[in-house]
């Protein structure tokens, strides 16, 4: 006997479902590469049918740029979020570098090796990457200015000083594709070494383990705050 059952697609708003068709398609960027979003391939990770994918998206290259906007677009917002009042710049800076310079982001660093070479011939990618690096540029420079501005950096150009410590982040993202078990300590670290210089900082100020030694300064500088005022009450 059949189910009355009624087994009903659920319709996603067509906002919904372009968002949808970007994040699985900013996947398989992640994964396999640019060169590997096509409206098929698209259409096979999300279950439907390739049509569904054109309407949205006509030309497959307007996939790909929106594809690798959200890639990295999010990878911002993870390593340097615009809403800072939960931790000193110092603190924010140690956590980004702890974070970018970790072989977990080596897909990401790949992704942008890859969407650079392949913006020399689409146009479209060539203008969201340059949108992407203006973007990283104004966050870490905003974020340096923050820190001048409550006397934790020293900086003369905060915008030089930013453009200085992303050269030599994605200098190092270029070797994401090859082996890195011989690279020096100090080849590692070149990022870091580089924005403690540059923004006028002790050695190790912005290394994980003083990240650490902050937070156990900054509870005991508390506890003894707060011992103090019990005492005068």
């Amino acid at each position: 006997m059949p189910s009355s059952v009624s087994h009903k697609r659920i319709r996603r708003s067509p906002a919904a479902r372009r968002a949808e068709i970007v994040v699985a398609a900013s996947m398989v960027a992640l994964r396999e590469g640019l060169e590997c979003i096509t409206l098929r391939r698209i259409a096979e990770e999300l279950g439907v049918r390739p049509g569904l994918i054109s309407h949205y998206f006509p030309a497959v290259e307007d996939l790909v740029a929106e594809a690798y906007g959200d890639a990295a677009g999010g990878e911002l917002d993870s390593l340097l979020p615009a809403d800072r009042a939960d931790a000193t710049p110092t603190r924010h800076l140690a956590r980004f570098f702890s974070l970018a310079t970790g072989t977990a982001y080596d897909d990401i660093s790949r992704l942008w090796l890859n969407a650079r070479h392949l913006s020399r011939y689409r146009p479209l990618l060539r203008d969201r990457v340059a949108a992407q690096e203006s973007a990283w540029r104004g966050r870490l420079k905003e974020l340096i200015r923050d820190g001048v501005a409550l006397g934790e950096f020293r900086s003369r150009d905060a915008a030089v000083a930013a453009m200085q410590i992303l050269v030599v982040i994605d200098g190092l993202g270029a070797h994401a594709n090859t082996a890195d078990a011989d690279r020096p300590p100090e080849i590692a670290q070149m990022a870091v070494l580089t924005a403690e210089r540059e923004l006028g900082l002790p050695p190790g100020a912005l290394s994980t383990g003083a990240t650490t030694t902050d937070a156990t300064d900054a509870t005991d500088a508390t506890d003894a705050t707060d011992a103090t005022d019990a005492t005068s009450n």
